[in-house]
């Protein structure tokens, strides 16, 4: 079995830099890197205002909080991840981006470094095969926002050894994270049952049943969820919610699963939830105000 030292972090937008944050507060050392420079210097700042946001409310302490931060490190060129002894991608949910992101790191990957996808939905065995080392390759799908939600499902491709799997499960419980293991079926559990419901919430919408405040507010209330199914829509992002429900469309081939149209107008329109500005509801007031 692999000893995990360090830790590379493909991807510096919400996902990665909650992994990163996650995994330097667990004792790793981290690479981050971006393909935008700007991005990775914002990533790390992000990480910087959201351990200091733990430190005030008495979740880690300033000891913590400063040994984390020495743990993780930018990296300008993506060969330094190949170096990891586990690199994560953590890019945007789109098969062929993912891909190319594997094809690129392959030639500067060490014989032993280990390779994982924090994918919520596209096949492990697809993005395994697009590699050298499919027995070497795992699905570790980490929860949003990753340093508050404790679960990590494991995802292992027809190819994945044990002995990568076993790694993987070692390393997510090391984080403090509870591990559910989900075959290898187009969005595996949590989104296979969650992101449905968001577009099914959409629909209800689109066809006059409900406003959006009613909606969420019926299903905040009537069905004791946290956050309202458009309200969680828009903090997912619309355009990772029309990802999953492709993925789903096209993998199962049922019609259940077909995106509204609604949710479609919303992504074309640029309208992606709370990192855009406006969704179901518009945030650049004060409060979020329902855009329909």
């Amino acid at each position: 079995m692999v000893h995990i030292k360090s830790v590379g972090v493909i991807g510096a937008g919400q996902m990665g830099t909650g992994i990163a944050h996650v995994v330097a507060l667990g004792g790793y050392d981290v690479l981050l890197h971006d393909v935008s420079a700007e991005r990775l210097e914002a990533g790390i700042g992000l990480i910087h205002r959201n351990l200091t946001r733990q430190v005030t409310r008495g979740i880690v302490t300033q000891d913590q909080m400063d040994a984390a931060l020495g743990h993780i490190q930018p990296a300008g060129e993506l060969q330094t991840i190949g170096g990891t002894d586990l690199a994560i991608e953590a890019a945007t949910e789109n098969e062929e981006t993912k891909k190319a992101i594997f094809k690129a790191l392959g030639p500067h990957l060490s014989d032993t470094t280990l390779l994982a996808s924090n994918t919520s939905s596209i096949s492990i065995t697809r993005l395994a095969a697009a590699t050298d080392r499919p027995d070497r390759f795992i699905g570790l799908h980490f929860m949003n926002p990753a340093p508050l939600m404790k679960l990590v499902e494991i995802i292992r491709g027809i190819a994945t050894g044990p002995e990568t799997y076993e790694t993987a499960v070692k390393f997510a419980q090391s984080l403090g994270k509870t591990t559910a293991n989900a075959e290898d079926f187009p969005a595996f559990i949590v989104n296979r049952v969650l992101v449905p419901m968001i577009n099914e919430a959409i629909y209800t919408l689109y066809e006059g049943v409900g406003t959006v405040e009613a909606i969420d507010t019926a299903m905040k209330l009537g069905a004791n969820h946290p956050m309202g199914p458009l309200e969680l829509g828009d903090f997912i992002g619309l355009d990772t919610v029309l990802s999953i429900m492709n993925v789903l469309y096209e993998g199962l081939a049922d019609s259940k699963y077909r995106p509204c149209p609604l949710l479609v107008k919303y992504v074309e329109a640029g309208w992606l939830g709370r990192k855009a500005g406006r969704g179901f509801y518009d945030y650049r007031g004060e409060a979020p105000v329902p855009t329909r």
